[in-house]
C-alpha cells in the first residue's frame, strides 16, 4: 500500500510523532508534579502542584489521542496557574517566572505549526483559548517588568542646619577603614553627584599580581576584601597574602611594596586582608611611658597577618619600624593556649589612636572548644609594648599575661574593625561568640557575658566601661559583624553622641555611646524554644525598633528556583526543615537560619551623612541551613587530623561538643537560592526618626555572571560610601556589589580609581 501526502507536507506518521513526543513530555511533567506535589501537600505545603499535575495527566492523555479539547484544558491550567501565582507572588517578575517558566513555554510549543499539524485530520485542536491565555500571560509578565513590588519609595531629608565636620583630616584623605575611627564612611568631597556618578571613567588600574592557589597552598575562603586608605599623595592597600602596596594616588604607580612572606596553607579558615591602620606622630610626641618617640616611622601603617603577626611599617618607605616590637613585628600568638599558625588570624585592621594600638583578631570558627582567646590588646603605638589587655572570658578581665597566666581559651573574639572616640576616651569592640558557634551547652557564664555584644573600653587602660548584648546565648553565629558607626544625632532630648551597631540579625542597635543605653528601643521578645539535648536557650532576644529584617516569617510561598521543579524541590526542603522564625534553634532535623549565617549586615558596615542625619545600608537576605550531627565513625568527638578544613561552610567538627554541624546556604538542587529574590537591597534611613525612608533592590544578573543586566538584587558583602556631593536633596552613593557567585580570580584582580568624565570635572 502506498501512502500519499500533499506536496510539501510531511507524512502524517512523521508529523504525528511530534504530538506523541509532546504528550509524553506533558505526562512526565504531570508525574513529577503529582508525586513531588503530593509530598509537599503531605508536609502541609501548597496543594497547587498536585492539582496541576492531575490536570496535566489528563492533558497528556488527550494529546496522545489527538483530542481537540486538550488545548482548552491546558489553557485552563495556565489560567489557574496565573491566578495562583499572582495571589502568592504579586506582580513581581522574578517570583512569577519561577512559577510559569515551564508551563508557558510549553503552551507556546503547542501552538507551533508542526505540533498543530500533527493532530489527526478533522480533529484540529481548539487553539484560541490557549492563544488568549498565553497573550494574557505575556501581558502579566510585561506588566511585572515595569514594577518593583518590594521597593519602598521616599525621599531622605536634605541638610537641615550647620554641622561641624572638622576632623583634622584633609577632605580628600581617607585615613582609616571607615575614613576615620568613627566609621562614618562619609567623604565630604562634593565633586561626585547623582548627575555625574554614572559618567565616571577609570583613571587607572593597579594589578597586585597576587593570585590564589585554591585547594593547594591557599584555603577556599581566599578573598580580596581590602578597603584602601589614602593619606596625602599615597594610597595604601593589602592583598589577600597580606602584601602591602603604596601607590601614587594620581597615577596608580607603585611607590613601594612590602611582602610579609605569609606561609599560608589550605587549612587556614581565611586568607583575607581587609585593610591597614595609619598613624602620624604629632610634634613632640611621647610614648605611653613619657619617652620621646624615635625619629624613624613618624608616619606608620600597621598590617595584621593571618598567621598571627602585627607589623609596623614606615608609611613613606615601607621598611619595618625597628623600634616597634621585635624589629617591627609583634607575635600575637604569645600568651595563647593555641599557638599554631592560622588559628588566630588578623583579618581586619587594628585601631590606631594617639598612643595606643588596639588589636583584635579572628579565630577558627566551629573547629573545637580549644581555640585561641579573643582577648583585646592595647599596645604602645610607638614601641609595641603591651600596655593593657581585656580578656572577655576571664574573672579578672584586665589581668596581663605572665609565665603562669595565659589568656582564656575560646573567649569571644572580635574579628572586624572596632571604632574609637578619643574625646570620650573610649574604643567600641564588636564581639562574636565563643566558638563553636552552633552549640553552647559547654559554655561557661564568664564566656557568655560579652558575646555578640558591643563593649566600650577605656582607651588608656582597657577597663570595661559598659557593654550591650545584641544576642543572648548565641547559637546562630549572629555576631556583630560590622564596624560600629559613631555619629552625634539629633533627638527629642537634643544632640546625643550615638553609636550605630548593625547586627547580622538585621537589627541596628542605636545606643548612647557614653553609657550604652538604647536611644532606639530594643524590647525583649519571646523566641522559639526547644534546644537539642545538652544545650539551652534564652527565652527572649532583643529586637531593635530600627531594623531591616523582614516583618513576616518565611513560608513555602517564599521559595524560589530556576524552574518550577526547582521551586517545588525548595518548597519540600523548606517544609522538612525546622523553622519557626528568627532564632529557631539548631537541630538534628536541620534548621533554616534566617537571616542566615552571612547575616543581613556584614563586614562592609553602613555609611552616614552627618550633615543630613541619614544612613545608607545594604542588607542582604540569604538563608542558611544548620544541621547538627551526632557523633559516630564519620563524626568523631576529637581531632583525627591536625588542621581544620579551611572553610566556614560544609561539615564543621565542633570537637569537644556532643555534635558536629553541617552549614550551607539554602540552595536548590540546581544551586540557585531557595529563597525568592531580591537577595540584596540598598536602603536609606532618616536618623532623626529612625525610619527606613526608601529601599530598593540593587545589582543585576550581570553582577552574578549572567549576560543580561536584569535588576534582581544580589547579595553584597562590601558596604556603602556616602559623599557630600548632593543634588536634589540626594547624596552621591557608592555601594560595593559582591555577588556570591563571583569568581575568586575576579575578587583578586586588583584596585582601580575612577574620575568624572572630562565634561563633568570641576
Amino acid at each position: 500500500m502506498e501512502i500519499l501526502s500533499a506536496p510539501g507536507s510531511a507524512p502524517r506518521s512523521r508529523t504525528g510523532l511530534w504530538l506523541k513526543i509532546t504528550s509524553v513530555l506533558v505526562l512526565l511533567i504531570a508525574v513529577v508534579l503529582v508525586v513531588a506535589g503530593g509530598w509537599l501537600a503531605a508536609l502541609g505545603g501548597s496543594v497547587y502542584y498536585v492539582i496541576a499535575g492531575a490536570a496535566m495527566a489528563v492533558t497528556a492523555l488527550l494529546l496522545w489521542r489527538g483530542h481537540r479539547f486538550a488545548y482548552p484544558l491546558y489553557a485552563l491550567i495556565i489560567a489557574a496557574t496565573m491566578v495562583w501565582a499572582v495571589s502568592e507572588a504579586g506582580f513581581d517578575f522574578w517570583r512569577l517566572a519561577a512559577r510559569g517558566d515551564v508551563l508557558v513555554p510549553l503552551g507556546i510549543w503547542l501552538l507551533l505549526p508542526w505540533v498543530v499539524r500533527a493532530h489527526p485530520a478533522g480533529t484540529r485542536p481548539l487553539r484560541w483559548p490557549l492563544g488568549a491565555v498565553l497573550a494574557i500571560a505575556v501581558c502579566i509578565v510585561g506588566f511585572s517588568l515595569t514594577r518593583d513590588s518590594v521597593a519602598t519609595v521616599g525621599n531622605l531629608p536634605g541638610v537641615s542646619g550647620p554641622v561641624n565636620l572638622a576632623d583634622g583630616m584633609s577632605p580628600d584623605d581617607w585615613q582609616a577603614y571607615g575614613r576615620d575611627n568613627a566609621g562614618k564612611r562619609f567623604s565630604p568631597l562634593t565633586q561626585i553627584t547623582p548627575e555625574n556618578a554614572d559618567k565616571l571613567q577609570v583613571a587607572w588600574t593597579f594589578r597586585t599580581g597576587d593570585m590564589p592557589a585554591l585547594g593547594k597552598a591557599d584555603p577556599v575562603e581566599s578573598t580580596f576584601e581590602v578597603t584602601p586608605i589614602k593619606i596625602g599623595n599615597l594610597v595604601y592597600l593589602c592583598s589577600p597574602h597580606q602584601i602591602v602596596f603604596a601607590l601614587d594616588a594620581a597615577t596608580g604607580k607603585q611607590v613601594w611594596k612590602y611582602d610579609p612572606k605569609l606561609q599560608a596553607n589550605n587549612t587556614f579558615q581565611h586568607l583575607t586582608c581587609r585593610g591597614l591602620a595609619y598613624h602620624a606622630a604629632p610634634a613632640n610626641a611621647v610614648d605611653t611611658q613619657g619617652k620621646p618617640v624615635p625619629a624613624q616611622c613618624r608616619q606608620s601603617v600597621f598590617l595584621p597577618t593571618n598567621d598571627g603577626r602585627m607589623i609596623a611599617l614606615d608609611a613613606l618607605t615601607g621598611r619595618p619600624c625597628e623600634d616597634f616590637g621585635a624589629h617591627g613585628t609583634l607575635n600575637l600568638n604569645q600568651s595563647m593556649n593555641v599557638t599554631e599558625k592560622g588559628f588566630l588570624e588578623g583579618t581586619s585592621p587594628p585601631v590606631a589612636t594617639k598612643q595606643i594600638l588596639i588589636v583584635t583578631g579572628a579565630v577558627t570558627d566551629n573547629y573545637s572548644t580549644n581555640e585561641p582567646s579573643g582577648a583585646v590588646r592595647g599596645y604602645d603605638i610607638y614601641t609595641g609594648r603591651l600596655v593593657w589587655a581585656w580578656d572577655p572570658g576571664a574573672k579578672n578581665e584586665n589581668q596581663l599575661p605572665s609565665a603562669t597566666h595565659h589568656f582564656t581559651p575560646n573567649s569571644p573574639n572580635s574579628w572586624i574593625v572596632s571604632s574609637a572616640d578619643e574625646k570620650l576616651g573610649l574604643v567600641y569592640i564588636p564581639t562574636g561568640v565563643e566558638t563553636p558557634d552552633i552549640f553552647g551547652g559547654n559554655r561557661k557564664p564568664d564566656n557568655e557575658r560579652y558575646a555578640s555584644s558591643i563593649v566600650a573600653l577605656d582607651i588608656a587602660t582597657g577597663k570595661r566601661v559598659w557593654s550591650y548584648q545584641t544576642v543572648h546565648h548565641d547559637l546562630w553565629d549572629m555576631d556583630v559583624p560590622s564596624q560600629p558607626t559613631l555619629m552625634d544625632v539629633q533627638t527629642a532630648h537634643g544632640m546625643v553622641p550615638a553609636i550605630y551597631a548593625p547586627a547580622k540579625t538585621g537589627n541596628i542597635f542605636v545606643l548612647d555611646r557614653r553609657t550604652g543605653k538604647p536611644i532606639v528601643p530594643a524590647p525583649e521578645k519571646a523566641v522559639p524554644q526547644g534546644a537539642v539535648a545538652g544545650d539551652w536557650l534564652s527565652k527572649t532576644q532583643p529586637f531593635s525598633e530600627l531594623s531591616l529584617r523582614p516583618k513576616d516569617n518565611l513560608t513555602d510561598a517564599n521559595m524560589w528556583g530556576a524552574t518550577m521543579f526547582d521551586q517545588l524541590a525548595c518548597r519540600i526542603m523548606f517544609k522538612r526543615l525546622r523553622y519557626e522564625g528568627p532564632f529557631t534553634p539548631p537541630s538534628l532535623q536541620g534548621t533554616l537560619v534566617f537571616p542566615g549565617n552571612l547575616g543581613m549586615f556584614e563586614w562592609g558596615g553602613i555609611s552616614v551623612d552627618p550633615q543630613r542625619q541619614i544612613a545608607i545600608t545594604n542588607p542582604m537576605t540569604v538563608p542558611f541551613v544548620s544541621k547538627l550531627m551526632k557523633r559516630g565513625p564519620d563524626n568523631p568527638s576529637h581531632p583525627t587530623k591536625d588542621h581544620p578544613a579551611g572553610s566556614e561552610t560544609g561539615v564543621q567538627p565542633m570537637y569537644g561538643t556532643p555534635y558536629g554541624v553541617n552549614l550551607s546556604a539554602f540552595l536548590s538542587p540546581l544551586g540557585m537560592p531557595c529563597m525568592q529574590p531580591p537577595w540584596g537591597y540598598v536602603a536609606g534611613i532618616d536618623l532623626k526618626t529612625n525610619k527606613v525612608i526608601w529601599q530598593h533592590r540593587v545589582g543585576t544578573t550581570q553582577d552574578a555572571g549572567l549576560p543580561l543586566p536584569l535588576k534582581i538584587g544580589v547579595p553584597m558583602l562590601g558596604g556603602t560610601i556616602t559623599t557630600g556631593g548632593a543634588s536634589r536633596s540626594s547624596p552621591a552613593l557608592w555601594t560595593t556589589i559582591s555577588a556570591l557567585s563571583t569568581s575568586p580570580t575576579a575578587r583578586w584582580s586588583g584596585s582601580s580609581a575612577c574620575r568624572p568624565a572630562a565634561s563633568q570635572r570641576r
